[in-house]
């Protein structure tokens, strides 16, 4: 498949800003997102130049980007990071040819090892819109186990919806796919 799954750089956190700021309206109700509450490119490129300069380890989040044959393809990132136990994790596959096609749960499972890694992990959980049904099939492929839906604002973007609430955990040990 000629992926490339590794963390992203600073320069690269463009195709995150670029990725919410030029999705449809559409797109970002079945994500789940408030469009009031996207931040604007300058803020958020701040944002992220200032959690850069903080070490690895105290991150309050890390990116992940996801590629393919050099190209960009989509982006994971991590937020809610407690070291040592557990993080939520988040999903997206910028190129809207590439949905639905497959290529997530293998840019996924990559991206989980990279976040049980850096952040010695225990469990990782995941919370997408319940009616989006790409991010939950994906999760559901790539070894993430269903614990419940529920209503909630996942994250600072969202608005109040329904999530369906995914874990993978680890003993501790580096588990390879």
């Amino acid at each position: 498949m000629n992926l490339d799954i590794r963390e992203m750089t600073l320069d690269e956190t463009g195709i995150v800003i670029d990725y919410f700021h030029s999705s449809t309206p559409e797109h970002l109700e079945l994500m789940g997102v408030d469009p009031t509450r996207l931040p604007s490119r300058a803020v958020w490129a701040e944002r992220f130049k200032e959690l850069f300069a903080q070490p690895l380890p105290e991150r309050a989040s890390l990116l992940v980007l996801w590629q393919r044959g050099g190209k960009p393809i989509g982006f994971s990132s991590c937020d809610k990071v407690v070291f040592g136990s557990r993080a939520n994790m988040h999903l997206h596959v910028t190129e809207p040819e590439l949905r639905q096609q497959g290529i997530g749960a293998e840019c996924v499972r990559r991206s989980v090892d990279i976040y049980f890694r850096t952040f010695s992990l225990k469990q990782l959980f995941c919370e997408p819109n319940a009616y989006n049904v790409g991010p939950n099939r994906t999760l559901q492929k790539a070894g993430f186990k269903y614990l419940k839906t529920y209503k909630t604002v996942p994250g600072y973007l969202n608005y109040h919806q329904a999530v369906t609430r995914w874990v993978v955990e680890r003993d501790g040990e580096i588990h390879s796919h």
